[in-house]
């Protein structure tokens, strides 16, 4: 008998092949064990027959803040239907329109999006808990990493946390340098995300264009840090190593190149037709709605709410600079493609202004408890070498505390919780991701639209799943 002619039996998975046969009741089983195996539980988005009232309205943005002991009855909640039947289908988490490893769960009635759920956990890598198994003279290396779009951003709001509960104070170069490094990455980053909207609303020249202008500034970064991303570079008491020669030539040629760039993504993309349909009052969120979502960054301020960290909490010398905070009226799509193109121009002013007023002096804190000795004593000095290995090898002590920071990063707030028992590492880490939390606002602002229109919204939200799945 050959393998095509035997018959499955009970239990085992029906096999490819022609003739092959199927013992009564095993696809049942199949399906069943298939559902199982493949269920992200209670994440995903279940039948409207399965799910709660509450939960519907809040997947639908109807209810923001329910009062306590309060319980919906399904009949309260509104929802308009067909009479079709509804399905569910998966967008992600293998799509490459959703940025990464997401899944977007959606119940379509034809083309149109009634209810939807993003499904997280694809990427996650535990960096929270390995924070807290690492020195604290490690924790840049592993914080960069979450979200790689804006690395610095990451390393700055966990050394400043750390900072916090030393009670150093950074000396004035070393802050300087820092918010230089940061509005280079909120303007690569920005650009990345044009780049990639372009491409999602079928611009392939936009890619080609934002790759081109992000590559000058990663290559600014590899002649500061070695690296192009996850540097590692801005560390508890400063940053790892000066300014390189040559710097303000570098920088002066990008703020010569980027603003006229930016003026011709401005022409490609603005008054274009197409783009203008796909992306003009898709997926509106109300300035009321998104702070109740918790929204912070492009997002938020496309609704018209002015709230920038940077001007609204200042933290470095942000309030010596000047600069606009760039806000929307509407809160759709375009909103959060305006507010992004023209908060490059206005990073670039900072830069420019940073440029002028960088002041001499040292690039880190000369505390020999916190940072290493300059690399040319340690050939020189036993002191300094031993002084360098207990650095790397055993960290140094925080006292006991908690503290929060937290930085306006490309796609908003990013902090940093950090809990210290007086030992050489954290007790407790987490971050509040602001990829993770904006999210949320998905469901209500992809509810009505097309799934067409999904593509552009998911965009606009610039969702960097290492950051959510940290």
């Amino acid at each position: 008998m050959s393998d095509h002619d035997e018959q499955v039996t009970a239990g085992e998975l029906p096999v490819e092949g022609e003739g092959a046969e199927v013992a009564a009741g095993d696809e049942e089983d199949f399906a069943a064990v298939f559902e199982r195996e493949t269920s992200e539980g209670p994440q995903e988005l279940l039948d409207r027959t399965e799910t709660s009232a509450d939960e519907l309205a809040i997947e639908q943005g109807a209810i923001l803040r329910l009062p306590e002991g309060l319980v919906l009855d399904p009949g309260d909640v509104d929802v308009e239907f067909g009479e079709d039947e509804t399905m569910i289908i998966n967008m992600g988490p293998q799509h490459p329109s959703t940025h990464g490893v997401l899944r977007i769960m959606m119940e379509l009635e034809g083309e149109t999006v009634l209810r939807s759920k993003p499904v997280i956990g694809y990427l996650h890598t535990g960096m929270e808990k390995t924070g807290e198994e690492l020195f604290y003279v490690q924790g840049s290396t592993n914080v960069t990493r979450m979200d790689y779009l804006s690395p610095l951003h990451n390393e700055l709001v966990y050394s400043l946390a750390v900072e916090e509960l030393l009670g150093v104070e950074v000396p004035p170069r070393a802050t300087w340098i820092r918010m230089l490094m940061c509005e280079l990455n909120r303007i690569s980053s920005h650009i990345m995300w044009t780049a990639t909207n372009g491409m999602d609303l079928a611009s392939t020249s936009m890619m080609i264009y934002g790759f081109r202008e992000r590559e000058m500034v990663l290559a600014f970064f590899e002649k500061v840090t070695g690296l192009r991303m996850n540097h590692n570079y801005i560390r508890p008491g400063g940053v790892a190593a000066d300014l390189p020669d040559g710097w303000e030539d570098d920088v002066q040629a990008l703020l010569d190149t980027i603003p006229g760039r930016v003026d011709e993504y401005d022409e490609l993309l603005t008054g274009q037709p197409i783009f203008r349909e796909r992306t003009e009052g898709v997926g509106i969120i109300s300035p009321e709605l998104a702070i109740a979502m918790s929204a912070t960054g492009p997002i938020l301020r496309a609704s018209g709410v002015p709230w920038d960290l940077r001007r609204s909490m200042p933290y470095m010398f942000y309030d010596e600079l000047d600069f606009d905070v760039i806000v929307g009226t509407v809160g759709d799509t375009f909103d959060r493609y305006a507010v992004r193109l023209n908060e490059i121009r206005e990073s670039c002013k900072l830069v420019a202004q940073i440029l002028e007023r960088m002041p001499k002096g040292d690039y880190r804190v000369q505390d020999k408890k916190v940072t290493p000795p300059p690399r040319a004593r340690i050939d020189e000095s036993m002191e300094a070498l031993i002084h360098h290995f207990k650095i790397f090898t055993r960290g140094f002590e925080v006292p006991p505390g908690e503290v929060y920071t937290a930085v306006e990063s490309p796609r908003g707030e990013l902090g940093c919780y950090l809990v210290s028992n007086g030992t050489n590492k954290p007790q407790r880490m987490h971050i509040r991701g602001p990829s993770f939390v904006n999210l949320q606002s998905l469901p209500a602002m992809l509810r009505g639209g097309l799934i067409a229109d999904a593509i552009a919204i998911i965009s606009s939200v610039d969702p960097v799943m290492g950051e959510v799945d940290r």
